[in-house]
């Protein structure tokens, strides 16, 4: 090969990262794959406006056609975001033989299975790393690291936008309205949130690495979410006093055939190795049968992280084009999805809750969790100004998900509970 020829979907914070690698790193690039990479075609939406890195305006275009069907072109390079009509451009550069690198983690989620099959019948690659954890080789890692194990956990922090507002409103005791502003003037969040702190975006990369670690097809509507726009400055606290730190969690469980996969705020114990998981970092543990504990720990968004994952999938697609094997690295899902029920699910919980302060109330309490075998392990009470008000916060012993739920729909009946004021799991 002469020459690998790329074409450039967006410019923008990652586009932008990776024009700087090729150029920077090109020496390396070229020790790898035996030849240079051309970037010829890039795709932008607007031609005047400035950009982070030099680029000869001569590349750039506003026609997507220019780039999926130029048979000089070899690789397309998809950093642009959106799904509906992604999914369609991509969709006809594979029909035209075109190799996909995508950072796209929305796409890959919703349409990830139908653009794998459509890889593999036109003979291409289509490579994601980079639509989860950023920087981190975690997608690589399942599928060629431990590709001899049997996964059974995956549990972590997979949205840096999230762990920077909660290490901020732990740490400074901020208020989640004034840290989402500083979020989003550091350019950590959105303009619009929801996505990040609905735990929308890291959802969508659990049901990814789900997808992987479990080969078995895992979508989004699978993932019971929760995000973390209900955390009150009490909430935490509260689990400071009781040695936790809150974290929004991703976690995919397996245990036989079936697996559970959730995003929800979560305490984890202080001395957790995610607890120390600071700002916007990511981190996530990987269980094995085989290998035991992993963990996967480095910068989960940026320019130049990102785009390390994408021009690293490059590698990996120039690497098969060399030995023939493009579109035969995709290997559908091996097992039947089977979700875990309510009752199949166990973990421990942090209940705080409000109470009228009557003699017998806290029997009341203790009873209702009793009838269904949930015994406490950490109890703290504690008046409120109010004189005719206590305050109860509760960590319990591990209980089905099926058994805590009845029992909060019980709580909110009884007539000596004022108030449920925030539940949240605990792990570790």
């Amino acid at each position: 090969m002469k020459q690998i020829t790329i074409g450039l979907l967006g410019l923008g914070t990652v586009g932008s990262g990776v024009i700087t690698i090729l150029k920077n790193h090109q020496d390396k690039l070229i020790h790898q794959v035996g030849c240079p990479i051309h970037v010829k075609k890039i795709l932008i939406q607007d031609i005047e406006k400035e950009r982070r890195v030099q680029v000869d305006s001569s590349l750039f275009t506003k026609n997507v056609e220019e780039i999926i069907h130029d048979p000089e072109i070899d690789v397309v390079i998809e950093v642009m975001g959106g799904i509906e009509e992604t999914r369609s451009i991509l969709l006809q550069a594979l029909e035209s033989k075109k190799h996909i690198v995508t950072a796209n983690k929305d796409l890959m989620a919703v349409y990830g299975p139908e653009l794998l099959t459509k890889a593999t019948e036109h003979g291409c690659d289509l490579f994601y790393e980079a639509s989860v954890a950023g920087g981190i080789p975690i997608l690589r890692s399942l599928v060629d690291g431990l590709a001899s194990d049997r996964i059974t956990k995956m549990m972590g922090i997979v949205n840096g936008t999230t762990n920077f507002i909660l290490t901020k409103m732990s740490n400074n005791g901020s208020s989640y309205e004034e840290v989402l502003q500083e979020a989003q003037r550091l350019g950590y969040a959105e303009a619009d949130p929801t996505s990040d702190v609905e735990g929308i975006d890291a959802a969508r990369k659990m049901a990814i690495m789900s997808t992987l670690g479990f080969s078995m097809n895992i979508n989004l509507q699978d993932v019971n979410v929760e995000g973390i726009t209900g955390i009150s400055e009490e909430d935490l606290n509260y689990s400071k006093r009781l040695g936790y730190t809150m974290k929004l969690i991703g976690m995919a469980n397996r245990n036989g055939e079936k697996v559970e996969v959730s995003v929800q705020p979560t305490l984890l114990p202080d001395k957790h190795p995610l607890a120390a998981v600071q700002d916007e970092y990511n981190a996530v543990y990987v269980y094995g049968e085989a290998v035991g504990e992993t963990m996967f720990y480095g910068p989960g968004a940026g320019s130049l992280p990102t785009a390390t994952a994408v021009v690293s999938d490059l590698v990996g697609i120039m690497k098969n084009m060399r030995l023939g094997v493009n579109g035969r690295s995709s290997v559908s899902p091996q097992y039947e999805k089977k979700l875990k029920s309510d009752k199949e699910i166990f973990s421990k919980y942090f209940l705080r809750i409000h109470v009228k302060d009557q003699v017998g109330a806290f029997a009341k309490i203790t009873t209702l969790f009793s009838e269904r075998g949930v015994s406490f392990e950490k109890i703290l009470q504690l008046p409120l100004k109010d004189e005719k008000i206590a305050e109860i916060v509760l960590v319990t012993h591990s209980a089905s998900l099926f058994d805590y739920k009845e029992i909060l729909l019980q709580l909110s009946d009884l007539e000596v509970i004022q108030q449920v004021k925030s539940s949240y799991r605990v792990e570790g």
